[in-house]
């Protein structure tokens, strides 16, 4: 198992790690318009591993449109954040430098701490960010990572991205969870414009990412 968080004050909304909230869609980040989408891509362990791999070498971010330029490893060790063992007993965090690993292009793979910056269009709309990994999680069942905005966002906020393999049916699940607060004063005066941004975000994160197009749930 490696999970790894960064701490850091660099990004520009105070609810870090709210994605992983359960009632996230009930009570969403001050000023913030949630967001929640899982789908069935497959199922057993070669679909989870390639999905995860997919996951964490940007192929949802590149996929969907989104150029990733200057992508910067965390200067620092990471932050081990606490897990559980068998019996739900709390084993202490600690520090650990962790192993960087590259794609075939040459890029980082997903890393806690690591900086990059998005450009693109999503539904004609401008996509560009500068963006921080807060955590990523890779365990034997699950494999994901959490984006937070740090600045130069029409919208502020985090997106978590999820692969589970269901041990109750085999079955391989992504999940896709958001809260964006408008910045710009057009997105502060036509939420609107939020939800369908985050909708065509989602669809073609599911096009990367799944063979399937499951029916979202």
């Amino acid at each position: 198992m490696r999970r790894g968080t960064f701490r850091d004050d660099t990004v520009d909304y105070a609810a870090v790690g709210a994605t992983h909230a359960p009632d996230l869609m009930q009570y969403p980040p001050e000023r913030s318009i949630p967001a929640e989408q899982s789908w069935r891509i497959g199922s057993g362990a070669e679909r989870f591993q390639s999905a995860g791999e997919s996951l964490l070498t940007w192929t949802a971010q590149r996929a969907a449109g989104l150029s990733i330029e200057d992508v910067r490893p965390a200067s620092g060790p990471a932050y081990a954040g606490v897990s559980f063992d068998a019996e739900g007993n709390p084993i202490a965090p600690s520090r650990r430098d962790v192993e960087q690993r590259f794609d075939a292009e040459g890029t980082p793979f997903v890393g806690p701490g690591m900086t990059l910056k998005l450009h693109g269009h999503v539904a004609g709309m401008r996509a560009d960010a500068e963006l921080r990994v807060i955590s990523v999680t890779e365990e034997k069942r699950r494999i994901g990572f959490v984006l937070g905005t740090v600045g130069g966002s029409v919208v502020s906020g985090e997106e978590s991205f999820d692969i589970d393999w269901r041990e109750d049916n085999d079955e391989v699940w992504f999940t896709v969870r958001a809260f964006d607060a408008p910045n710009s004063l057009l997105y502060r005066l036509l939420p609107t414009l939020v939800k369908r941004r985050r909708k065509e975000l989602f669809a073609r994160y599911l096009r990367a990412i799944s063979p399937l197009y499951a029916t979202p749930v």
